[in-house]
C-alpha cells in the first residue's frame, strides 16, 4: 500500500514539516529553476523555499527555450552561483551596492552540482547574468544529504543566506525553520529504523 503523503510538502505524513512553514515577503523576486530529478527527490528544498517565499516562482525544467527564459527573467536579474573558473567573468552583485539595491530578481538553479553545470551550459543567458556568490567557509545543516562539492549549501540555505544579505530588513533566516524540522524528522526516522522498531524497507538518496 502506498504511503500517504502531504499534498503541500509531498513528504510522507509522519515526516511532514508543514507546521513550520512560514510566509516571507520580499522586494526581490526569487526564480527557482529546478531540475526534474529534484522535483522527485524526497528532500526537495527548492520547493520548500518556494512554499515560504511569497514573491517567488518555481519552474521545473532541465532546459528552457531562449524565448521562455527571456519571459521569466526580470530586466535586473542576478544568478546565485559560485564564481567558478569556467564561467564568464561578469559583475558581482555585492550587498549594499547600487546594483544590489536595484536588483529585481534572484535566479537560483536547484540541482546537484553536476546537473547545475549542465543546466548552465544549456542556458548561456544565465551564465552572463550578474552573479551573487559567497566568500569564506560555509557550514551546512544538511546532514541527511551529501554534496559532491566541498563548502556547499542546500538550495534553501543558499537562498536564505543570499536574501538575508541582499535584503537585511527581511526575515529570511526563518527559512531555516522548515529545513531544520525536515532534517530533524528524517534523522529521528533513521534512528528509529536503526534501532529495529521498524524494518528499514527504504533508503534515502544522497546528493550526487
Amino acid at each position: 500500500m502506498p504511503r500517504e503523503t502531504c499534498s503541500t510538502c509531498k513528504r510522507p505524513l509522519k515526516v511532514c514539516y508543514c507546521d513550520t512553514l512560514v510566509a516571507i515577503p520580499s522586494r526581490i523576486r526569487v526564480l527557482i529553476i529546478q531540475h526534474p530529478l529534484e522535483e522527485r527527490h524526497p528532500f526537495n528544498t527548492g520547493r520548500m523555499a518556494h512554499l515560504c517565499l511569497t514573491n517567488s516562482d518555481l519552474v521545473v525544467a532541465e532546459h528552457l527555450s531562449d524565448v521562455r527564459l527571456a519571459q521569466l527573467l526580470q530586466p535586473r536579474s542576478a544568478l546565485l552561483y559560485p564564481s567558478l573558473d569556467w564561467l564568464p567573468d561578469v559583475a558581482e552583485v555585492l550587498p549594499g551596492s547600487p546594483e544590489s539595491d536595484a536588483l529585481e530578481q534572484l535566479v537560483v538553479i536547484d540541482a546537484t552540482w553536476r546537473k547545475s553545470k549542465k543546466m548552465l551550459h544549456l542556458h548561456p543567458m544565465l551564465q552572463y547574468l550578474p552573479r551573487v556568490s559567497f566568500e569564506g567557509e560555509l557550514h551546512s545543516g544538511y546532514r541527511i544529504r551529501h554534496s559532491s562539492m566541498e563548502n556547499s549549501l542546500s538550495s534553501i540555505e543558499s537562498i536564505a543566506l543570499a536574501m538575508d544579505a541582499l535584503e537585511p530588513a527581511g526575515s529570511f533566516r526563518q527559512l531555516y525553520r522548515p529545513f531544520e524540522r525536515m532534517v530533524s524528522l528524517q534523522l529521528e526516522l533513521t534512528d528509529t529504523k536503526s534501532s529495529g522498531e521498524f524494518p528499514s524497507a527504504d533508503s534515502r538518496r544522497g546528493r550526487n
